[in-house]
């Protein structure tokens, strides 16, 4: 019978094409992952890594393995889930990840609750841009992922995961108090043709969002200054260097010298938690997701009440 350990070092250095990748991810030594494997070819009577270069590289038959390993594990975590789901407690394990807006504004709250409600639960998180986290769900490195989009640049979710609101975050801009437009209680977004903007690095989510919105309003972005820490962005606001368009969620405290102002039309953006689809009974990810979804209300910004073709309600 094959050895459920030895399937499981075969896949992780299919999905992450080395010996020592697969050990890193599996927490254990490169020895342990080689041992592992070397056992597996002992049972199959067949060869399943070959040399290549200073790598090594799957044979066929190792592919073949991989890919039955790959359903097999699928299999044992929906088992799991379907027993706790039966025991109808959480507890156990849950390894979370959230980009750092999300770990500031929601995670403290969430955990405090979690902790509370659950102490036979423990969760340990890891701060972890969207675009890194999706991977990670879909491999099972984490079992939760808080992740963001704005409503008009979605992110793609893959087939296997899926995902539930957690909140819509409005942004609002940020001007020095000596701009002209400082005093209004609105401003729409043509207004800001020809601003100097503060932005996050080239390639981050809401840089990227920022330049799509701008050009979309017909306003060609002029970024002076990039800085990733909100903090930062409100600093250089606050020296007259420029404007800013920050989310609510996580925001620091405002300095002297900067004014917060709305936007018209509301510029929103979605917070939801992705999960594979395996692990869609587990009674910790609902109890995480609840109290996500309760320490946003506790902030002020409500829950989330977008919908869509991929989205889901634990339970």
């Amino acid at each position: 019978m094959l050895d459920l350990e030895r399937l499981r070092a075969l896949n992780a250095v299919a999905t992450y094409g080395s010996v020592s990748a697969a050990a890193e991810v599996l927490h254990v030594t490169t020895s342990a992952v080689s041992q592992q494997v070397a056992k597996l070819e002992r049972e199959t009577g067949q060869k399943l890594l070959e040399r290549n270069g200073r790598g090594v590289r799957l044979t066929d038959a190792a592919a073949l393995l991989a890919a039955h390993a790959e359903r097999i594990l699928a299999m044992v975590e929906a088992a799991e889930s379907d027993l706790e789901a039966h025991r109808g407690a959480a507890v156990g394990e849950l390894a979370v990840a959230a980009f750092p807006t999300a770990a500031r504004g929601l995670m403290p709250g969430a955990l405090s609750r979690l902790a509370e409600e659950h102490p036979r639960l423990t969760v340990t998180l890891r701060e972890q841009e969207p675009h890194s986290t999706v991977p990670l769900a879909v491999r099972g490195e984490i079992d939760l992922g808080i992740v963001q989009d704005w409503f008009n640049v979605p992110l793609a979710i893959p087939d296997g995961l899926v995902k539930a609101p957690l909140v819509d975050d409005v942004a609002d801009v940020a001007l020095p108090a000596g701009h002209p437009l400082a005093d209004r209680e609105v401003i729409d977004l043509a207004d800001l043709r020809g601003e100097a903007w503060i932005a996050q690095s080239v390639g981050a989510i809401c840089r990227d969002w920022l330049e799509h919105t701008l050009r979309s309003a017909g306003l060609e972005p002029r970024v002076s200054h990039t800085a990733d820490e909100y903090a930062t962005q409100l600093a250089l606001v606050a020296a007259g260097l420029g404007s800013a368009i920050l989310p609510r969620l996580g925001r620091c405290d405002v300095p002297p010298g900067v004014r917060i102002v709305p936007v018209r039309p509301a510029l929103t953006r979605h917070v939801y938690g992705i999960w594979r689809a395996e692990a869609a009974r587990r009674p910790a990810i609902r109890a995480a997701v609840a109290a996500l979804r309760a320490a946003a209300v506790d902030l002020g910004i409500g829950p989330n009440a977008r919908g869509g073709a991929r989205s889901a309600t634990p339970g």
